[in-house]
């Protein structure tokens, strides 16, 4: 991979970070929440990175009526806990709580991407990674100029976009070798 000790990471988070909900449906409750194997790993080596690990999450189950604001934060707080339990931390989450095509902060959308970049303070968002399971991802990376990552098969992922099999195997490949080993999973 190309992205070598990134000014932060943007992370997606259903299907990044915890266990996606089955297709069509969401997780509304923070006892759906579980952690992806090496998913905790890899946000610790990114904290101990010194990388802030940003969370930007498409959650259109709040517009769904299917959970309320307070509900994702609920989810959220679970989140948390699980990580620190593993001694692990995200650093902010953004989320988008709109329906498909009703606003530009849902991905592919990028305005998820600049409320991170104004969070971090940065000009551009050209020395991040941004990592995530969907195409949306990708795309929302590419248009702020952030590297994006795709975890899934190689074949998967556009022509100059790197893939890899979890955040862990991404997060490993763009840290400096010191970094990326002073974490086993």
């Amino acid at each position: 991979m190309t992205v070598v000790a990134p000014r932060a990471a943007l992370l997606d988070r259903d299907g990044t970070i915890n266990v996606k909900a089955a297709e069509g449906e969401y997780i509304t409750a923070p006892s759906q929440v579980q952690l992806l194997p090496g998913a905790a790993t890899a946000i610790r080596l990114l904290n101990r990175a010194n990388v802030p690990a940003i969370v930007i999450t498409n959650q259109r189950g709040i517009a769904r009526g299917l959970m309320t604001e307070a509900d994702l934060e609920r989810v959220h707080q679970r989140l948390s806990a699980l990580l620190a339990d593993e001694g692990a931390r995200i650093d902010a989450f953004f989320h988008c709580p709109h329906e498909a095509g009703t606003c530009a902060c849902r991905k592919p959308g990028t305005l998820m991407l600049e409320w991170a970049r104004q969070w971090l303070g940065l000009e551009s968002l050209a020395d991040t990674v941004t990592i995530g399971d969907s195409l949306s991802d990708v795309d929302a990376g590419l248009a702020m100029s952030s590297q994006p990552i795709l975890l899934g098969p190689v074949d998967a992922a556009p022509a100059g976009v790197p893939a890899a099999a979890s955040l862990l195997q991404a997060v490993r490949e763009i840290l400096p070798e010191p970094a990326a080993e002073t974490v086993s999973a």
